[in-house]
């Protein structure tokens, strides 16, 4: 199928970045892709620093959390490049990395929180919806908690 500027749907799935919080959200995001087919995956996990403050947890750990998200990608799809990215602004490291690797898009499943958390946190899905360079994919939830 064709679009208005001449590039097909399946460009869309050409390269595809997949920004994982730990080895559960990597699990049930690639999941969620899955049904989609891309061609090519790069998993990406964000070690937030503190920038002169101290980290959330220790960058060994964070380490860990990363190896084990994308272990559970790679269940999914086991060719599957990864990425660790360490930054205060989560959604400004995913931004960079999107267009280091040259992805098509930037795949992701919102994660649960309420309005108070969201607002506090500077709702990083509206951020990575509104201001991204690449298209954004937001794949449907399939659990019923928010």
């Amino acid at each position: 199928m064709e679009s208005d500027n001449g590039t097909s749907e399946r460009d869309l799935l050409t390269h595809v970045l997949l920004p994982v919080a730990n080895e559960e959200d990597a699990r049930t995001t690639a999941e969620g892709l899955k049904p989609y087919d891309p061609n090519h995956v790069t998993a990406l996990h964000v070690v937030e620093k503190g920038d002169g403050v101290p980290d959330k947890t220790p960058v060994e750990q964070s380490e860990t959390v990363a190896e084990e998200s994308y272990a559970a990608v790679r269940t999914v799809f086991p060719t599957a490049d990864d990425h660790t990215a360490y930054a205060r602004d989560i959604v400004g490291a995913i931004f960079d990395v999107a267009a280091e690797v040259d992805a098509s898009a930037i795949a992701y499943r919102s994660r649960s929180g309420n309005r108070i958390l969201q607002f506090l946190s500077g709702d990083r899905s509206l951020k990575l919806i509104t201001q991204a360079d690449c298209p954004v994919i937001a794949l449907p939830r399939t659990d019923t908690k928010t």
